[in-house]
């Protein structure tokens, strides 16, 4: 089994690599293409790749390669890890906004539509060659925003399915809290990427008990304290909101946070630079404790489950959270619309399970985003002052004409060499 990374040379990589190598019986993988125009990060993070795989005696084969048509040619499944602009233009995304009085956050609010027009075209460009060379290839996306990346991909007939570690990090997390095993825990997970609600935590499987109430009573505190909610909201909703909640429950409060310390792309990119030093030592063999800190936990699990339901290994789990087609899943939704939720994955796709009727405390902002969503994709496909200011204006972080017109000025002004129309 041979598979791609696009993007081989991002930090992130040695925690994919890690996965494959402990996860091997699950995905065995024979070759390992990174592929990464950055040649000199490349060759770094592939000489650790290739020391992480002889420590942990797994016998496949790690290429490097800055040649995408022939990385992707013959792989079962490629892997889109993408960050256009790099941390310089995350750094202007969490920035830029904050002077509108608005979050900057890079897969949210402006910040992260100025992501997605950066993104989308790159990756659709990538996702037409990969037709071109290896048309029965998966296309696995972590590339942020992942639900309009996802959706750009499927609205354009590509076999992709979309992936974020958020899921599988709260079903260790809840695993950990009840001690039991994390293959025991099912989330009732449902809503679009980073817009997400757990409304049942059950044991065993879809129609295990729900052991949601147990958990908020019993842990309420430390759940709260990791989303940075406050405890007393989540127990007035009776669900656990994804971490990005905050930035819609405590809007206000999170700018005013933002605009006293450091961005995050500034912390990260000191990270970066750190990881490459330590990638660098030809002894070291196995992924540093600080990537830890860099983001990403547990992607390699995720990652290794999605792909070897898809390409029909023994073992993965029957059921995961992925970003897919609606079609009916949510009927308040149209049907073209990425949501993330519990699915079947198989050779075939991913198929949503159904989902019970969903509040509409929820559903009216999954409502709002999906709009935002979609108007998002066409300026990203089309390009246009008016349809940037048109999916600011209808995001529910933004919502005035006043706001959306300098929010748009400062977009295309920081981003105006990756916008081709611009």
């Amino acid at each position: 089994m041979k598979l791609t990374v696009v993007g081989g040379g991002s930090t992130y990589t040695p925690e994919l690599i890690d996965g494959f190598a402990r996860l091997r019986d699950t995905l065995p993988v024979e070759e390992l293409v990174l592929v990464d125009p950055a040649e000199e990060r490349l060759e770094l993070v592939g000489g650790l790749a290739r020391r992480i795989f002889a420590r942990q005696e797994h016998h496949g084969r790690i290429v490097t390669t800055g040649d995408l048509d022939a990385a992707v040619d013959g792989a079962g499944a490629v892997l889109l890890q993408l960050r256009v602009g790099g941390q310089a233009a995350r750094q202007q995304d969490e920035t830029w906004p904050l002077e509108c009085g608005c979050v900057g956050q890079e897969t949210t609010g402006a910040g992260g539509l100025a992501k997605a027009l950066r993104t989308v075209p790159v990756v659709l460009d990538i996702a037409e060659r990969v037709r071109r060379t290896n048309p029965d290839a998966w296309i696995i996306d972590f590339t942020n925003p992942v639900g309009i990346v996802t959706r750009a991909l499927l609205r354009a007939g590509h076999k992709a399915v979309g992936l974020c570690n958020v899921a599988i990090g709260l079903q260790r997390k809840f695993a950990a809290l009840l001690g039991v095993a994390p293959a025991d825990v099912h989330l009732d997970h449902v809503g679009l990427n980073h817009l997400t609600w757990e409304t049942g935590v059950r044991l065993g499987g879809p129609e295990g008990e729900d052991v949601l109430p147990r958990l908020l009573a019993g842990h309420g505190d430390a759940i709260a304290a990791d989303l940075r909610l406050p405890r007393p909201l989540l127990d007035r909703l009776g669900v656990v909101p994804s971490y990005y909640l905050r930035y819609y429950y405590s809007h206000d409060g999170v700018v005013e946070e933002l605009r006293t310390k450091p961005s995050r792309a500034a912390e990260v990119a000191a990270m970066e630079r750190e990881l490459l030093g330590l990638y660098a030592d030809p002894a070291l063999d196995e992924k540093p404790a600080l990537l830890a800190k860099r983001g990403g936990a547990y992607y390699s699990e995720a990652a290794v489950d999605l792909a070897a339901a898809l390409l029909g290994g023994a073992g993965a789990a029957p059921y995961q959270v992925v970003n897919t087609l609606n079609r009916g899943t949510l009927p308040f939704l149209p049907d073209d619309a990425v949501i993330e939720v519990q699915a079947a994955v198989d050779r075939k796709g991913a198929t949503p399970l159904p989902v019970p009727e969903v509040d509409p405390l929820y559903a009216g902002l999954m409502a709002g985003v999906t709009a935002y969503e979609d108007l998002a994709l066409r300026a990203a496909l089309h390009g246009g002052r008016d349809r940037v200011f048109r999916a600011l204006l209808a995001h529910p972080l933004v919502g005035q004409y006043a706001l959306a017109e300098q929010l748009t000025d400062r977009l295309i002004a920081h981003n105006r060499e990756h916008l081709a129309w611009a």
